[in-house]
């Protein structure tokens, strides 16, 4: 039995899209030259998106051309359309993602069109990828639940998510935007993606606004799921989702499936030692003061 498990490293990008202070481009810079050094194979850096609607993306192209690359990490960039994809070819991202959304209202309210727009959109971004050898990644958002519509039903996640396997992403990265899911309403949502695209191709995208995140991993760990997304010191959330928490903790992600008997490949001391790195940036750029 492959015992293995890939952990993708969303903090540079999901993690720090929606902190309220700007963390300075150099200390993005020695974050992803940090976390380059543990073991990850695929950390997404940045997102080429319109700085007016996401400020601490606005020095993506400074990000991406100033790390120091590691020979076998895998740098992603998040993108909403040809301008961004073709910034992030030229700030030599090694792969780009799309990102769409199971429920049409989180579509409007997040990139302003309907869900079948939005993959209008993408085809040509996917059409270049394929072109010049890049690897496109697609997110679902809204998978368990939405913060406008409510419950979502399976199947219009696995409808989204058997088109965009369809369109050719390569792997599709199925997010619990507001972090409602459980064990129950995850297992029927995979159950029934599962029947248009294979594990090896999903990914499980789990926020622990209820404190579900690990569980939810477990029961997609026994469906057949081996990729996770996680954020270092679980960072994050969606700017367009209220009250969303972070992503699921990277550490906190790393040690459950070591304790479940799993294989990551991290170095979770140094991964430790990152996060409190990352913890100390945020305290003192917030003006923090311990009483």
């Amino acid at each position: 039995m492959d015992k293995f498990v890939h952990i993708y490293e969303v903090g540079p990008r999901d993690g720090l899209q929606n902190e309220k202070v700007i963390i300075p481009t150099v200390q993005k810079i020695a974050l992803i030259n940090a976390l380059s050094k543990l073991g990850f194979k695929r950390i997404e850096a940045t997102a080429f998106v319109s700085a007016k609607w996401v400020p601490q993306m606005a020095d993506a192209s400074e990000v991406l051309t100033n790390i120091i690359r590691e020979p076998d990490v895998v740098y992603g960039a998040l993108v909403p359309n040809m301008i961004g994809f073709e910034k992030a070819l030229e700030a030599k991202a090694d792969e780009v993602a799309i990102f769409a959304a199971a429920s049409e209202t989180f579509s409007q309210k997040n990139i302003n069109c309907s869900i079948a727009e939005s993959l209008q959109r993408f085809a040509p971004i996917i059409d270049a990828a394929k072109k010049r050898n890049i690897r496109v990644r697609g997110y679902v958002s809204c998978v368990a639940g939405c913060p406008y519509e409510g419950h979502i039903a399976p199947k219009a996640v696995a409808d989204l998510t058997a088109q965009m396997f369809e369109m050719g992403c390569y792997e599709i990265s199925l997010g619990d935007t507001i972090g409602i899911g459980t064990p129950l309403t995850i297992e029927a949502m995979l159950a029934s993606v599962l029947e248009c695209v294979p594990s090896k191709n999903l990914a499980g995208h789990y926020h622990d606004t209820n404190g579900q995140a690990l569980t939810n991993v477990k029961v997609s760990l026994d469906m057949g799921l081996r990729s996770f997304d996680s954020a270092i010191g679980g960072l994050g959330g969606c700017p367009y989702a209220p009250g969303a928490k972070g992503n699921v903790s990277t550490s906190a992600l790393a040690n459950m499936l070591l304790n479940e008997g799993w294989q990551t490949g991290i170095d979770l001391e140094g991964l430790e030692k990152v996060e409190i790195m990352m913890g100390n940036i945020m305290h003192e750029l917030e003006g923090g003061i311990d009483v």
